[in-house]
């Protein structure tokens, strides 16, 4: 069993930040990928940010230049650091992570809610 548990969503102004956390733990052998996707309403989910252990990062277009992802190997902790953050931004966040024999893991997402 693998558990992720993200925080860090909530409430923000338009143009404001946030920074969300996940946490994974549990029987975890490998970890090749973490990242993030969402999924706002009525859209499907897509790809917001994935980082592999080895350290290379692929963003959305949409996000590129304003997120940025990070992540703690020993902690096994993905962060997703929001900036200028844009009403179509608004969306249910989830955590992934990817182990190296290809086994996929979600979170419970988090909810971020961009106003005007």
């Amino acid at each position: 069993q693998v558990q992720l548990v993200e925080s860090g969503g909530g409430l923000v102004q338009a143009g404001g930040s946030l920074r969300l956390s996940c946490a994974a733990s549990g029987s975890i052998f490998s970890i090749n990928t973490m990242g993030w996707y969402r999924q706002a309403p009525g859209k499907q989910r897509e790809l917001v940010a994935t980082s592999t252990r080895g350290g290379s990062t692929n963003y959305a277009d949409s996000v590129r230049g304003r997120f940025t992802i990070s992540r703690d190997n020993a902690k096994n902790t993905v962060y997703l650091r929001m900036d200028s953050l844009k009403l179509e931004d608004t969306a249910v966040y989830y955590c992934s992570l990817r182990t190296v024999v290809l086994n996929d893991y979600w979170g419970q997402g988090t909810q971020v809610t961009v106003s005007s």
